[in-house]
């Protein structure tokens, strides 16, 4: 077979060169030296500095806030631990139990699919018998990527307009603009898994109960606790209708301001109600963390852009530079006491992007050195010019089919 596949090729000329041209075309259109002809569409293979080694794994989040390590292994860790065992091709489970969160590793063998394993977790996450969990503890599928995936870092800062650091921004202003603007416009980017938010302080609402004022009202935490739960809903009712005209009647109860809060009754005695404000102190304050963000030394706020799994890592990092030249302009800005106007700035501080394009020029100035070195040692053995041209061309030929 082979040696009439040879003979055909020899014997068609015209064919072996439109085959011979398509492969080559095809390779410079698929090399991912970037090579702009302005003819040919540019669809570069993916390309990354750090090779993927790492095992087919899966990561499945459990959060049950406020329970310790050992209450998360008995009731989370070891019950799912012991139910994924059963989804096909796995190879080994690990779990992780700390303070109010459950990490399970799902390692599956090196042949299977890696969203195929992710359909087969959620089938059996979806499944699990009444009772596995406890109530308030939801798993969750982590994001489609790899341990290699964190491709880009940046962090929010003040700046003026000359781009000097400025100030101005407390920490929770800024997480507050991470996690509602910034975030979600990076995540629309093609081929980003996900954006995850370091540093900063969440913004709450915070109620400090006064145990005195409790006791004299009559009234327990968990009346409180019910009063504030359901104080922020919205809630729908019938509809009514006047001169032919139909209404529907909704209730809006979404919170607003901390006097909605305060407000909100908590029991009635006597006819008279007690409001959270009688018994509590309501404010803003930062939600409880267990780490942070330091850049040379000081309090930051950033995120990590993670590449989703199969993704061309230096496309994905140049459309999410795109999103943030097109977000910039949106950006709030303030006028600090000096009259300095300081305006939050996206300020890269890990990309991949020098370190890609490096990996990519080592690599093709070796096929260059290489094609050099073969046609000079070609014409010394071989004493004539024609041949070997002929001879070393056929090692670009064959990296551009590659």
């Amino acid at each position: 077979m082979l040696n009439k596949i040879i003979k055909f090729f020899l014997e068609n000329k015209l064919v072996t060169i439109l085959v011979l041209i398509i492969f080559v075309l095809w390779g410079i259109a698929t090399s991912p030296f970037n090579w702009e002809t302005g003819i040919l569409p540019n669809d570069p293979v993916p390309v990354d500095a750090i090779p993927d080694i790492g095992e087919n794994q899966q990561i499945v989040y459990t959060e049950w806030p406020g329970r310790s390590p050992q209450d998360i292994e008995d009731q989370i860790s070891y019950p799912l631990t012991t139910t994924l065992l059963g989804i096909p091709g796995v190879k080994t489970i690990r779990s992780n139990s700390i303070f109010g969160l459950s990490s399970i590793y799902i390692i599956f063998e090196e042949d299977i699919e890696f969203y195929w394993s992710r359909t087969r977790i959620l089938e059996k996450l979806n499944s699990l018998p009444p009772g596995t969990l406890p109530e308030d503890a939801t798993p969750a599928l982590g994001p489609d990527a790899t341990a290699l995936g964190q491709i880009y870092w940046y962090t929010l800062e003040g700046r003026d307009k000359n781009g000097n650091p400025a100030g101005g921004w407390d920490p929770h202003e800024l997480r507050t603009i991470q996690d509602f603007h910034v975030r979600y416009s990076l995540t629309s980017a093609k081929g980003v898994a996900e954006v995850a938010s370091i540093g900063g302080f969440v913004k709450e609402y915070q109620v400090d109960i006064d145990p005195n004022a409790m006791k004299a009202a009559n009234v327990t935490i968990v009346q409180i606790m019910q009063a504030v739960k359901k104080s922020n809903l919205d809630i729908g009712a019938r509809t009514m209708e006047f001169n032919k005209v139909e209404y529907l009647i909704r209730s809006l109860g979404y919170i607003k301001s901390l006097s909605d809060l305060e407000e909100s009754v908590v029991s009635v005695t006597n006819h008279v109600p007690i409001r959270i404000k009688d018994v509590a102190k309501v404010s803003y304050g930062p939600a409880t963390r267990r780490g942070g963000l330091d850049k040379g030394g000081s309090e930051a706020v950033g995120g990590n852009v993670v590449a989703r799994y199969g993704a061309n890592p230096l496309e994905v990092i140049n459309r999410v530079k795109e999103k943030i030249t097109e977000i910039e302009g949106g950006l709030p800005s303030k006028t600090l006491a000096d009259g300095t106007v300081s305006r939050v700035t996206i300020v890269p501080f890990y990309d991949r992007t020098g370190l890609i394009k490096e990996t990519i020029g080592t690599l093709e100035e070796a096929l260059s050195l290489e094609m050099l070195i073969a046609l000079l040692v070609v014409v010394v053995l071989v004493m004539n010019l024609r041949a070997s041209i002929m001879i070393t061309s056929l090692l670009p030929l064959g990296v551009l089919i590659t």
